[in-house]
């Protein structure tokens, strides 16, 4: 591993302090601080490449089986909920399957994504819960869509995120998840532990790709 000048700071936590971590027809670097894998800035896709990639997702809202893949997170988030919670589902893409399995639970969730359903006005309100499912790694500015998460969130209320937790070096020389060209950042355990004591937030870990955060009420 090499040292990577501090030409660029990280974009989750900011430090100047980073690392090339891995390179293929990219260069990922680690934050020295918050651990973040991150895709060297000058490498990410253009703001119409972007969106012609999640053109060609065809997540359908009655599909059986992306229903079961968000019923991961939905399911134990659900089950911390109290009835008749209101929820925003952020970075919902072109299918909004998990806010209508919320909404027909008997949950109130809205939706958001900057290209699908750009609601900004809904980004200006405080919710119960919020979800983002497949999504963070997505983000070019994840310190900045971070502090939007929490300020939306009630005190008291919940963060559900899945995104797939990156590994040692050797896993992520084979891992099929940084093929995506959309994919920009890479979070792992020790990123949310990072954020969570960081921020005052409890955290649980489901599975291999489901994280809960709760926001304290006096927060």
């Amino acid at each position: 591993m090499s040292s990577c000048p501090p030409v660029f700071c990280c974009p989750l936590c900011a430090t100047p302090d980073h690392t090339l971590f891995y390179q293929d027809h990219r260069d990922y670097h680690q934050c020295t601080r918050c651990r973040l894998i991150f895709v060297d800035p000058a490498q990410r896709l253009t703001q119409n490449a972007e969106k012609a990639e999640y053109d060609l997702h065809r997540n359908d809202i009655q599909d059986a089986g992306y229903r079961r893949f968000l019923s991961r997170l939905a399911n134990p988030l659900m089950a911390r909920l109290t009835p008749g919670s209101e929820g925003l589902d952020f970075g919902c893409g072109p299918g909004p399957a998990l806010a209508a399995m919320f909404n027909e639970a008997g949950f109130v969730v809205s939706t958001y994504d900057p290209y699908y359903a750009d609601h900004p006005e809904r980004l200006r309100r405080q919710y119960d819960f919020v979800t983002c499912t497949e999504a963070i790694e997505h983000f070019y500015y994840p310190g900045q869509e971070w502090q939007r998460l929490l300020t939306m969130l009630k005190p008291g209320g919940w963060l559900g995120l899945m995104t797939k937790l990156a590994r040692d070096q050797a896993a992520f020389a084979s891992w099929h998840y940084k093929q995506d060209p959309t994919h920009v950042c890479f979070f792992s355990r020790d990123t949310f532990m990072w954020l969570a004591e960081r921020d005052g937030l409890g955290i649980e870990f489901i599975g291999a790709d489901v994280i809960l955060l709760h926001k304290p009420e006096s927060l």
